[in-house]
């Protein structure tokens, strides 16, 4: 990764709908560099796909909320089964595994705080393999867009 990389892959995490000819015209390379680029970028599985960002209020699902769960008997059996019936949830946002004190993190969406409260009780806790699990409701949410990346000035000229 070098500073044009970056370059490319702030932009597309801004727009990724975006031409690779305006991609070019931003970063102040010609739009061969920049689509080689991009390729490469993806054949090295740094770029893994291109989103739509969906507001989840705008699907009725306002209240989110992070849920730190414990599972027994801690085998990999458990947890690759908990994280897969997880993951097929519709509530769930995402499913992070985790080292430490608890071993799941799920962020969920849903209407309403009843809504949650009936997740929480007849799906989560119903489960065999839950020793306990912690709620923390979310009242906004920041995204980075460009988390880390190196900082790209373009050249003064347009490479070849």
């Amino acid at each position: 990764m070098d500073e044009l990389d970056s370059g490319i892959i702030r932009l597309l995490q801004t727009d990724a709908r975006q031409s690779n000819r305006e991609l070019a015209r931003q970063l102040g390379v010609a739009p061969s560099t920049c689509l080689e680029r991009v390729r490469a970028l993806t054949r090295r599985g740094v770029i893994r796909g291109y989103h739509a960002d969906i507001a989840p209020a705008a699907l009725n699902r306002s209240v989110q909320a992070l849920v730190s769960v414990q599972v027994r008997p801690l085998s990999r059996t458990v947890i690759e089964t908990f994280k897969q019936s997880a993951a097929e949830q519709p509530e769930v946002l995402s499913v992070f595994v985790l080292a430490g004190g608890d071993d799941f993190l799920l962020h969920v969406a849903v209407q309403d705080l009843d809504h949650l409260h009936a997740f929480l009780l007849d799906r989560l806790s119903k489960r065999r393999e839950i020793a306990g699990f912690r709620t923390s409701v979310i009242f906004q949410q920041v995204h980075n867009t460009a988390p880390g990346l190196l900082p790209y000035e373009p050249p003064d000229v347009l490479s070849p």
